[in-house]
């Protein structure tokens, strides 16, 4: 599944330099066509939100069920609530396949994603993972889907939980062609405000980052031609 010609000593020294990395052919081409055309075709999305409610999800069905317009209001209504709210406060809205939950609860049984789940946690791959970030606390991986269309967008944070060990978040980017006046970039913000750095979501590339790093997706544009895909998640001690 990942590409065995990575030059893992240059991306890891990026990594520790710079504290994130973004690493080209990341999977082996058959297995990136592969899992681009499960999110693209097979998976069951649902709509992640978070507003002045708090963080919500609207399940497969109810979301398949909303005429556009519904769906355009529940994202401008969002969008309304992170402008109207205090700057630092955390909004999100995109679509969105919890793969642990799902597995646990042994929904979907048939979909790739549970086997690409497995894979993450495998022993071979959290070697793998070891040996790329030099941090032999990296035990478990945790993943999600996410398909971010016009409208939706993830602002600013710095990944920090109390809940688990989060060492690094990455993005397994899965977006044939993208622009980058599509929006949907994944940006890394100083605490004085500036963009230190610029990921594109370029085809079949990791996007890794040590935990805790002030970053935003951007606005995904009304333009943009096609969905960005991805897995996302953190490698976890």
């Amino acid at each position: 599944m990942i590409n065995p010609d990575l030059d893992i000593g240059r991306h890891r020294a990026r990594l520790h330099g710079e504290g994130r990395v973004q690493i080209d052919a990341f999977l082996q081409p058959a297995a990136a066509e592969r899992l681009h055309a499960c999110l693209a075709r097979e998976v069951p999305w649902t709509l992640a939100l978070r507003d002045t409610l708090g963080s919500r999800t609207i399940d497969h069905a109810a979301y398949s069920a909303l005429r556009p317009e519904a769906v355009a209001r529940l994202l401008a209504d969002t969008a309304a609530s992170a402008r109207e709210a205090d700057h630092s406060a955390f909004r999100f809205a995109y679509d969105s396949y919890m793969m642990v939950t799902a597995y646990k609860e042994r929904r979907d049984p048939e979909l790739l994603l549970h086997r690409v789940l497995e894979i993450f946690n495998a022993p071979d791959y959290l070697a793998f993972l070891r040996q790329l970030t030099g941090d032999a606390r990296v035990r478990r991986v945790n993943a999600q889907a996410t398909r971010y269309r016009p409208g939706h967008f993830l602002r600013y944070h710095t990944d920090e939980g109390e809940d688990v060990d989060r060492l690094y978040a990455y993005v397994l980017n899965l977006s044939r062609g993208w622009q980058a006046d599509w929006g949907g970039l994944l940006q890394f913000i100083a605490a004085d405000g500036r963009v230190q750095e610029t990921f594109l979501p370029r085809w079949n590339t990791l996007s890794l980052f040590a935990v805790p790093a002030g970053h935003a997706v951007s606005l995904v544009a009304p333009w943009a031609q096609e969905d960005r895909l991805a897995i996302t998640g953190w490698l976890l001690a």
